[in-house]
């Protein structure tokens, strides 16, 4: 047998950071193209602003850096961050809320820190927790789905929106904005307001989730299965937070009906999916042991309820993950697998 190198190791991995990347892109597809069928076509804008963006901060400080440019441009880890915190935005967001966060993402979150491999936290939930915090007027003006919406925006119109904040003569703001289902929840529980009468009065609510939330939380999980099928991630990260968020809502669920809404409510509402299988899984903020992946997950799934559920914001996969990249150090710690011949 012939082997690669003259000396061990021999073992010769065939996916190369690049191929990764561009798995993880693809696996974005399906969910993405949800996400423009139900809030239109504001992703579109928000997408090629954050891209431009990353690619132009990444030159820009590899140069400075004075980094190998076509070897770390070519990764696809800019890209990669750029769409994950655009999905993570309302998609009449103004322009400069897509740009000044892919900023800080790659500029202060990744390539500050050394760029990828070293960063300690999530590049684009940095961006997003950043923005959310700084601007909370504008995180929170969200597109009315489309299918409820009495009057829709054009890509034209759409993009004058964005970047002029104008709208038809005969479009009202109230016609294409409305507040997330999570952000009605938690608005009306604090009303005193049962889980029943809030979903059956809002138009807002489907038959498991929000309106469009449901299925674009299905077509996020049906593109992390892929990436799992395709061995990109583990299964370890994203089934142990789901099983958590699961488990924990469904005992509240059953405990409080009236307060606490159903599992399902929980699996297939906000980023559940994308957070699971495209955000908690990235292989440099995550642990690297099959058990810290666990207990990272189900953290992470345990978090997303607590903060939904009693904190002040009503999606939380981003803090809880934030959160839990600051214990990944710890985790790997603590994790290790015992080496043969050493007792433990």
């Amino acid at each position: 047998m012939e082997f690669r190198t003259a000396s061990s190791p021999h073992n010769h991995v065939r996916t190369s950071v690049t191929t990764v990347m561009v798995r993880v892109l693809l696996g974005l597809v399906p969910g993405m193209i949800a996400w423009v069928y139900f809030f239109g076509t504001g992703l579109i804008v928000h997408l090629a602003l954050a891209l431009t963006t990353a690619y132009l901060a990444e030159l820009a400080l590899l140069a400075i850096r004075r980094k190998a440019i076509g070897l770390f441009l070519s990764d696809g880890s800019a890209a990669v961050t750029a769409c994950l915190l655009v999905l993570a935005l309302p998609p009449m967001a103004p322009w400069w809320i897509s740009v000044t966060g892919t900023l800080f993402a790659i500029v202060v979150a990744k390539q500050l820190y050394g760029g990828l491999g070293f960063n300690p936290f999530n590049p684009a939930m940095a961006g997003y927790a950043m923005l959310l915090v700084s601007f909370p007027r504008e995180m929170t003006i969200w597109t009315a789905p489309l299918s409820l919406a009495p009057q829709t925006l054009s890509f034209v119109d759409t993009v004058k929106a964005i970047f002029v904040q104008t709208l038809p003569d005969n479009i009202t703001v109230d016609a294409v904005t409305m507040a997330t289902p999570l952000d009605i929840l938690k608005t009306e529980l604090a009303l005193e307001k049962t889980v029943a009468a809030i979903t059956q009065t809002s138009p807002l609510f489907g038959s498991m989730s929000g309106i469009g939330w449901e299925w674009i939380n299905g077509a996020f999980l049906l593109g992390g299965l892929w990436l799992i099928y395709k061995r990109v991630v583990s299964w370890h990260v994203p089934g142990s937070m789901l099983v958590s968020l699961g488990l924990i809502s469904l005992i509240a669920h059953l405990i409080a009906p009236e307060q606490y809404v159903s599992p399902l409510f929980h699996l297939l509402s906000g980023a559940t999916m994308l957070g699971a299988f495209f955000i908690a899984t990235d292989p440099v903020t995550a642990p690297t042991t099959p058990r810290g992946r666990i207990v990272f997950g189900a953290s992470i799934g345990a978090l997303v309820f607590v903060i939904r559920s009693y904190g002040g914001y009503p999606d939380a996969v981003a803090f809880a993950v934030l959160l839990m990249n600051m214990v990944t150090p710890t985790l790997d710690y603590y994790t290790q697998p015992r080496v043969y011949g050493h007792k433990r």
